[in-house]
């Protein structure tokens, strides 16, 4: 028992009417003993059996225990695929593709960063335009832009690997975590497949009764509002799909009751800096509104922010297309999630019309007759279009960020033709956000 010192410590159970006693050894100087009161007879057995074992040995090595990841599951890079691709089948492809960006951004008009990969490995990337015409800032592969809703495949993300943890479960009732959050049916995966029912929060917040638009709103903000101003369910939870940014920012609310982090904290602990995401970040409104890349109407008048620019999760991550490459691949690796909760993941549940879209847990798809099945998810917020499409089968990653407001970002999943067998004309224009 040299160096060690042995603390003891005694809970009672209200369910069982058990004592337990749990037992701490940890290095120390000095020896230290504290006994709990009406310690039983079998308690001190244990303890005496405890202290007999540790005399033993001869040496007993600290066990280093890291808590922090106990308490946040985090994401694990993937590294890219063996052997390389070739020569001969990256040339195959880049002349195509090199095609389709001239023809969808003539004359450089991307304002933006555009990159297509394949197993990890990039075939093609341009970067182009001003972060910010008034400085000239060139954008460049370190720039990053707006996300807009494809940072919502990230908050999902998140949430899955709490999930995955065992730190909530999928079906778990909100109200079990938001103790004031006012729709009792509201469960984490209709938060996740859009299927809550909620209002969204950018509507019910124009309303001069309900709040002031000279305030920032925060995502604190649209929960209390839910709680105290009677604001009803737009549908019956569970009933039908209805896309909707406040489902994005209750969870990332739950992101931070889970992990005691501010969600800032918590994407950049849990996804950013495990996956070496250098220039992605959750823009923090009071410190970096005034310093992020500023977004654009398509004649570069530049768009100002308002009072909603201050809630996250359904928006405001700042990344670029490589980052989100390693980001895609993270995704692909066999350690992202169990496959019973993966396979959840990439599961339409909106199916009360048919139809080619659908929506699974954060993430867009496109389901054919044919049963491919392509898996994306489009961006729009002020000037800032996003679109991200990962290919599953072909481990093909297409990513489009631009500042400047165009709907040509949206086009990117024509590519998937290219790589496998999706039904996409080149020639046609694609209108969804």
């Amino acid at each position: 028992m040299k160096n060690l010192e042995l603390k003891i410590m005694l809970r009672f159970s209200k369910n069982t009417n058990e004592r337990v006693l749990i037992l701490y050894i940890c290095p120390s100087s000095t020896m230290k003993m504290k006994f709990i009161k009406k310690a039983n007879i079998l308690q001190l057995i244990i303890l005496i059996l405890v202290l007999n074992s540790c005399k033993k040995k001869t040496e007993l090595k600290p066990v280093s225990v890291n808590l922090q990841e106990e308490i946040l599951p985090k994401m694990k890079p993937l590294s890219n695929e063996v052997p390389k691709l070739t020569a001969e089948y990256v040339n195959s492809k880049k002349g195509a593709i090199e095609a389709f960006y001239k023809k969808n951004w003539p004359n450089n008009s991307l304002n933006g960063g555009f990159l297509v990969a394949k197993n990890g490995y990039i075939i093609f990337e341009k970067y182009e335009g001003y972060s910010n015409f008034r400085k000239k800032t060139l954008i460049t592969a370190d720039t990053p832009l707006h996300l807009a809703s494809v940072g919502k495949v990230i908050t999902a993300t998140a949430v899955l690997k709490l999930i995955n943890a065992k730190k909530i479960d999928l079906d778990q009732k909100v109200n079990t975590i938001l103790k004031e959050f006012p729709y009792p049916e509201v469960t984490i995966r209709t938060l996740l497949n859009h299927r809550s029912g909620m209002r969204s929060y950018s509507y019910f917040t124009d309303k001069k009764d309900i709040w002031d638009r000279h305030k920032i709103l925060t995502n604190q903000d649209i929960l209390n509002l839910m709680a105290t101003k009677d604001i009803g369910l737009e549908s019956k939870t569970d009933t039908r799909f209805a896309y909707c940014n406040t489902n994005y920012a209750i969870l990332a609310l739950i992101i931070e009751k889970i992990t005691g982090l501010t969600y800032k904290e918590a994407m950049k602990q849990m996804i950013f800096d495990p996956l070496g995401m250098k220039n992605t970040f959750v823009m923090d409104y009071e410190k970096d509104r005034k310093t992020v890349a500023p977004s654009y109407k398509g004649n570069r008048v530049e768009i100002g922010m308002d009072f909603l620019d201050a809630v996250y999760g359904d928006k405001n991550i700042y990344s670029t297309p490589r980052d989100l490459l390693k980001f895609d691949r993270a995704r692909s690796s066999s350690k992202f999630l169990e496959p019973e909760l993966l396979s959840q993941v990439y599961t339409g549940y909106s199916n009360e019309h048919k139809g080619l879209r659908n929506y699974g847990l954060g993430i867009r798809m496109t389901q054919w007759k044919t049963g491919q099945t392509l898996y994306y998810h489009n961006g729009w917020w002020h000037g800032n279009t996003s679109s991200y499409v990962t290919l599953r089968n072909e481990n093909v990653t297409i990513i489009s960020l631009s500042n400047k407001f165009s709907r040509n970002p949206y086009n990117i999943r024509k590519l998937s033709a290219l790589f496998g067998d999706y039904p996409f004309k080149l020639d046609k224009d694609e209108k969804e956000e």
